[in-house]
């Protein structure tokens, strides 16, 4: 019989652990998922958007920043976890965009997304001049005019 008191004794402890590492884990992730350690907008044309993932399916897209005609596109990599954003955002594929974004850090896998960087709106913009085939039509010169 003391072997049975003992047996359950340990049992008890074993649950009371258990639970505690599952609060832990459950608190943890909650505040890495409130949290933000960054917020902010980038603008540019997006390039590509789809849903990948073996298990957790996220939106998974890409952002071309153009800082000066001529230069190199800067490429911003991110995730969309609602679909009604990410419906937003396939209608404006090649459009130009201002991405607003919330960045988490210390998020355990890539089940809530491959990037740091966490889309939660888009809204559409005039295009700029550094858009290709937007170049700005300038007035004929007053040389130009006297020909």
């Amino acid at each position: 019989m003391m072997r049975n008191n003992q047996t359950g004794g340990v049992i008890a402890i074993f649950l009371i652990v258990m639970v505690g590492i599952a609060g832990l884990a459950a608190a943890y992730l909650w505040l890495f998922l409130t949290w933000n350690f960054s917020v902010g907008e980038r603008a540019g044309w997006v390039q590509k958007l789809s849903k990948k993932g073996w298990v957790c399916k996220t939106w998974e897209g890409e952002l071309s920043m153009v800082s000066m005609p001529g230069t190199t596109p800067e490429k911003f990599l991110f995730t969309v976890r609602d679909e009604q954003v990410a419906e937003a955002i396939n209608k404006l594929i090649g459009q130009r965009v201002s991405l607003h974004y919330e960045e988490k850090v210390g998020l355990p896998t890539t089940c809530f997304g491959e990037t740091r960087h966490f889309i939660t709106k888009v809204t559409t913009m005039d295009p700029s001049p550094a858009a290709p085939g937007n170049e700005p039509k300038l007035p004929p010169t007053p040389a130009a005019l006297r020909r």
